[in-house]
């Protein structure tokens, strides 16, 4: 017989019924050392306890769901759960209040001198024409062209903006059709357990709409901290956009259209926080698990064997 949850079966007798279990049924005529009244774990023969077949079943299954649970919390165990928590302030104070912005952006029908990127904010930067950490790839046999720029904006209100403002010769009627490829925030993010928009314009394709329009995407910038098991701290900023496409018209005619960006800062701050279970808590919850199985599995079967046992009296009482 396998593994079971046998039964005692204690020998009759006047010394039996009066004494203690271990005293009646191991120790007749030997008395337990002063060490040994401490035993809580008191062991009885096994000649004393009765197998039974439902005894079996109940014990198989209870390995089995045991052996379920364990494994279920050993991947927990092992897996790194990411942690989120909002709060309201700065994250990255040694940045010196800038943000680095990276951009990649084609406008298939424009020639590259033509193409500028121009710089404000509220605290009266106005740069027209950036060229520092960019680069400008013709496309379309030079009728196109594809900016790659890198640079930083302060942390207060502004705007950037893709336009014709820095030529030297402003074309008639500029095309600003557009696919953005790429427009982040601070560090780059690449990680499993994280699902931001770090990078919610790319793959924007703008190719069909208007030739002669502006295009206006408002973005909300919310700062995001990610903080790795070992205490690195990573510092990006993931951002909301809504868009507008519109013609422009002032009292002089028709004005040159662009391609803008106008950002806002969010106060609240998102933090991600790698985590791994402590290895005093996986313990706990292994012996809660062993101990709760076995503890409501040894109810179970005792409730079947003296029901069991009731049915065969009722039985045998019919018979007589």
């Amino acid at each position: 017989m396998p593994f079971d949850f046998r039964r005692v079966q204690l020998p009759h007798g006047p010394r039996c019924a009066g004494l203690g279990l271990l005293e009646a049924c191991l120790g007749r005529g030997l008395q337990p050392g002063f060490p040994l009244r401490f035993d809580i774990y008191r062991k009885v023969p096994k000649d004393l306890t009765q197998p039974t077949y439902t005894g079996a079943i109940i014990s198989i299954c209870c390995c089995l769901f045991i052996l379920f649970l364990f494994l279920s919390e050993l991947t927990g165990f092992i897996t790194t759960e990411v942690v989120n928590e909002l709060y309201v302030d700065d994250p990255d104070k040694d940045s010196g209040g800038k943000i680095d912005v990276s951009l990649n952006i084609s406008l298939p029908n424009l020639h590259c001198e033509l193409v500028g990127l121009d710089i404000q904010d509220e605290m009266g930067r106005h740069e027209v024409g950036h060229i520092d950490n960019s680069m400008k790839i013709p496309l379309n046999n030079g009728a196109g062209c594809r900016f790659e720029g890198q640079f930083s904006i302060n942390k207060v209100p502004g705007n950037f903006h893709v336009s014709t403002h820095s030529a030297t010769a402003q074309p008639q009627n500029p095309d600003m059709t557009h696919v953005i490829h790429k427009l982040s925030f601070g560090d780059t993010l690449q990680v499993q357990n994280v699902h931001g928009a770090f990078n919610a314009l790319g793959g924007a394709d703008r190719l069909t709409s208007n030739p002669l329009a502006s295009h206006d995407y408002i973005l909300k910038i919310v700062p995001t901290v990610y903080e790795d098991k070992s205490g690195k701290q990573r510092y990006s900023y993931q951002y909301t956009v809504a868009n507008k496409e519109y013609v422009a018209y002032s009292h002089t005619g028709r004005i040159i259209p662009a391609i803008w960006f106008r950002y806002d800062l969010s106060p609240i701050t998102v933090k991600y926080t790698e985590r791994r279970q402590p290895l005093y808590r996986f313990i706990t919850t292994i012996c809660a698990i062993i101990g709760g199985t076995f503890t409501v599995a040894g109810i179970l079967d005792s409730c079947i064997f003296t029901a069991s046992e009731a049915w065969k009296k009722i039985q045998l009482g019919k018979m007589h």
